[in-house]
């Protein structure tokens, strides 16, 4: 599958997205979600812990099946183990992945910080999603990111419940140093960092400043501003965005005299989809990012966008 710019759709947009004119390039294929560019494109298509439709979450097969479908962006859970070790994993628990709760019984509930890294490699991360998935195992942070290097693959990557971990932010700059990916390249346009953890996210920005940051939520328009001084992106659930919404967060420079960007989540609707890309998002993360390309790349007659007898101001503002 080939993932394609929609010209007939972003033309139409430009037309309708106030600060459109600063976008940043978001071609599923070659774009970033992270870095300004000329022109606006389609929006970023990434891949929500994988394709998690099509392999169990957070897996390396999940990522190898992302990149098979053509998906340049994956985005991926980082916790902590009890001896230290960075881990991929969505849950603060092992138990709806993994079989622990059979591996292990009686030391329920079976939180991440509870096990160490060698007890959670014994873990198969497989099987509770189909049987062909069984002997999959739970990455470490470094054999993930040396996989998505592989694939040629860009990474938003989630510190997930730092609140848990305390100086995991350190620790996580330090795996990305180890791994390459704090050079130009990668800074520039295939890494992304983002939480739901506004101190966290602050703490990063500080100890990597030229990394791009999202902060994960829905702040009302009156509170943009303050997130502007620490993240390049707001990234908000998908049920609370409307066209006025992404106008206020456009409006807006971040931490790099960069407009704020937008990569809304979790979007498995191909009609869904493209009402969010006609409302100007800059990224949609998905559980079926293939599904969201094809409905971007098919909705190729826009012209209602510019025609104000359609009523498209009620539909992009969530009245339709």
């Amino acid at each position: 599958m080939r993932i394609r710019t929609l010209t007939a759709v972003t033309s139409a947009l430009a037309g309708l997205c106030l600060a459109v004119a600063g976008a940043a390039p978001a071609a599923a294929a070659t774009g970033s979600p992270g870095r300004a560019g000329a022109a606006p494109r389609v929006p970023v298509v990434i891949g929500h812990r994988g394709v998690p439709v099509q392999a169990p979450e957070n897996t390396l097969a999940s990522i190898d099946r992302a990149a098979r479908l053509g998906v340049r962006w994956v985005e991926n859970d980082v916790q902590r183990t009890k001896d230290g070790a960075l881990i991929v994993m969505h849950d603060t628990t092992l138990s709806r992945t993994t079989d622990v709760a059979r591996r292990f019984p009686g030391r329920g509930p079976w939180k991440v910080s509870d096990f160490t890294l060698a007890e959670i490699e014994k873990l198969d991360a497989g099987s509770w999603y189909d049987r062909r998935f069984k002997g999959e195992r739970v990455p470490t942070l470094a054999r993930y990111l040396d996989r998505v290097e592989h694939n040629r693959q860009k990474l938003l990557l989630e510190v997930k419940a730092p609140e848990l971990y305390p100086g995991i932010e350190q620790q996580i700059v330090t795996e990305l140093r180890n791994h390459g990916w704090l050079d130009r390249p990668h800074v520039s346009d295939r890494l992304v960092v983002q939480s739901f953890n506004a101190t966290s996210l602050r703490t990063l920005h500080r100890l990597r400043p030229d990394v791009t940051t999202g902060y994960l939520g829905n702040p009302k328009e009156s509170e943009l501003r303050s997130y502007a001084a620490f993240a390049d992106q707001i990234n908000p659930n998908h049920t609370g965005v409307t066209a006025a919404w992404v106008r206020a967060v456009h409006a807006l420079k971040g931490p790099h005299g960069r407009r704020l960007q937008v990569s809304a989540w979790t979007v498995d609707d191909g009609d869904r989809a493209v009402v969010l890309a006609r409302m100007g998002v800059d990224g949609i993360i998905s559980n079926a990012p293939h599904v969201v390309a094809d409905a971007l790349d098919g909705d190729d007659d826009p012209s209602f966008l510019s025609d104000p007898s359609s009523g498209v101001e009620a539909l992009l503002d969530g009245g339709a």
